[in-house]
């Protein structure tokens, strides 16, 4: 079973703002996490191309569409190595020759359900959100998303018999065998559908597209709007127009799929994308993970408006890790959050600089002061212990639950209660005195520095592989208490069983790797060791690294 996770895909009208990445690093943490499970991912992202705003931006700026687009393109590919992400696609929908087939497809198998007809329509036309909007949804005569004016529009269209589907999206919807969270969000889309659904123009005339777009098979005197267009991309990226391979196995199979979405956009993910894909025959999307807006100084970042933050600008600034975790950290699971630079800064030092950094270098520093580099063997459990053993189920339950916030606290339960048990447990004083309890309490300590590491890599890759290479001895060798046989670490990547010749992926939550090695009989890392966590996993020789900074303080 595969899990393929996808991202909108936003329009390249102007460069990314940091509104964007924060969908796509919790993408990317939701892959990352279920890629620990040995669960297949597929992650994609990408961009919009074919909207009027592209167009009128090319305009604006005295350049060719195709180049425009083409340009900004690249700046939100190049997202990519500066935040971290591990992005298995990225589709672009002016050049991707798979997205125009599987358009074309799409359109056709609505049609042949009968769902298509061309008729005249008025209405009012937000270029923004490339939306018709009745009178009753202004506000105060504008746009409720860009706060202009709308156009008023008056052409024969292309359109779609949205109501007709009415009663399957609420059953869908109510029912959940289409989730939508969190529930608030569900309950808006029941809301919207209660309302009553208005089949809507899904083409526009060649003219007011400026001849950009995909032309709508059989009329070439219109072109397919650019919503109809965008949602494909999640089915035309797998070769849903050739019924290519990946779309049989990301799509049709029974993997799960999962779109993250903003509040703004979920009108077209949680009703329109679903009646297209009833009306042509095609599965439904299992989940649809909603966000709120970033804002700075109250205002919506948006990237025409002048109101954005750059997300490489700040990741270059400040480091990626500082980025990812404020967007983790600050955005609540429903509603917004505001931005500033102060309050980046002190997060990342609250917590990764005097948290975490001061943690790992403690312990890495006592281990080399009081045992010469030299992790102890040590079979005796630590109340510590427990937090770790606890920590990864919570973390499961609330990235199941979409909450980021909840997740990170999971981790950073161990790292608190890690510096709690230092200062309640003074190793100093137990080393001044020969207590023999030392080498239980360094023990347990460097224990949960490696719970940490594993724990914390879906949510920051860069930082929990830092923190893993001042807690993984060089040279160590780990076997566990019934002699399954040693493990060996071989870096970063990878661990190996060498009783059984099986590999386990090290990027496996600390849990479900202790729960796989306890049936097979097999060695597997200390991520959390002592009784109950992991099995009783010991180091036999290796010295751990001097300690370094895994996390400076932001100045």
């Amino acid at each position: 079973m595969g899990a393929y996770i996808t991202t909108t895909i936003p329009y390249v009208n102007a460069r990314p703002h940091l509104g964007f990445a924060l969908e796509l690093v919790q993408a990317d943490v939701l892959a990352r996490h279920r890629r620990r499970d040995e669960t297949a991912v597929r992650f994609q992202a990408g961009t919009d191309d074919n909207s009027l705003k592209n167009v009128l931006a090319a305009e604006a700026a005295g350049i060719g569409v195709q180049q425009f687009v083409d340009e900004l393109a690249a700046e939100f590919i190049g997202l990519a190595r500066p935040l971290s992400l591990s992005v298995d696609d990225f589709i672009r929908t002016s050049r991707d020759p798979r997205h125009r087939a599987g358009v074309e497809r799409l359109w056709r198998a609505c049609a042949e359900s009968g769902d298509l007809y061309r008729r005249h329509y008025e209405g009012l036309y937000c270029v923004g959100c490339e939306q018709f909007y009745g009178e009753s949804e202004l506000v105060e005569g504008l746009c409720p998303e860009h706060e202009t004016v709308p156009q008023f529009v008056s052409e024969e269209n292309w359109f779609f018999r949205l109501s007709r589907y009415a009663e399957r999206l609420h059953d869908l919807v109510s029912g959940g065998a289409l989730r939508i969270e969190p529930v608030e969000r569900r309950n808006e889309v029941l809301s919207f559908i209660a309302g009553g659904l208005e089949d809507f123009s899904v083409s526009r005339s060649v003219e007011r597209a400026r001849g950009w777009g995909i032309p709508v098979p059989g009329d070439p005197e219109q072109v397919i709007y650019v919503w109809w267009d965008a949602l494909g991309n999640y089915i035309t990226a797998l070769d849903y127009g050739g019924d290519g391979e990946e779309y049989r196995r990301w799509w049709a199979g029974g993997g799960r799929r999962t779109h993250l979405v903003g509040k703004g956009v979920l009108r077209f993910h949680a009703v329109y994308w679903p009646a297209m894909l009833l009306s042509a025959g095609l599965p439904l999307p299992d989940e649809i993970l909603v966000h709120g807006y970033l804002t700075a100084n109250g205002r919506k970042l948006r990237k025409s408006s002048g109101v954005a933050v750059d997300p490489v600008a700040l990741a270059k600034e400040y480091g990626v890790d500082a980025v990812r975790w404020w967007l983790l950290r600050e955005v609540p699971r429903v509603g917004d959050a505001d931005f500033t630079v102060e309050r980046l800064v002190a997060r990342a030092n609250d917590e990764l600089a005097n948290g975490l950094g001061n943690l790992v270098n403690r312990v890495v520093s006592m281990v080399h002061r009081y045992r010469d580099g030299i992790v102890p063997t040590c079979e005796v459990p630590a109340p510590l212990d427990e937090v770790c053993r606890d920590a990864p189920a919570l973390v499961d339950a609330a990235l199941e639950e979409f909450d980021f916030r909840r997740a990170t606290s999971a981790v950073w339960t161990i790292v608190d209660e890690a510096n709690r048990y230092i200062n309640r447990v003074r190793p100093w004083e137990l080393a001044k005195s020969g207590d023999a309890r030392l080498d239980g309490v360094l023990a347990a300590l460097i224990r949960a520095c490696r719970a940490v590491a594993e724990l914390l890599a879906p949510f920051l890759p860069d930082a929990a592989a830092r923190v893993k290479a001042q807690v993984t001895a060089d040279g160590v060798a780990q076997v566990t208490a019934d002699g399954a046989g040693p493990v060996t670490v071989e870096g970063a990547g990878q661990v190996t069983g060498q009783s059984t010749g099986q590999r386990t992926a090290a990027g496996a939550g600390a849990g479900q790797v202790a729960g796989r090695g306890a049936g097979a009989g097999q060695g597997v890392v200390c991520v959390a060791g002592g009784a109950g966590v992991g099995g009783d996993v010991r180091d036999v020789g290796g010295r751990l690294p001097r300690a370094r900074p895994v996390f400076r303080r932001l100045g």
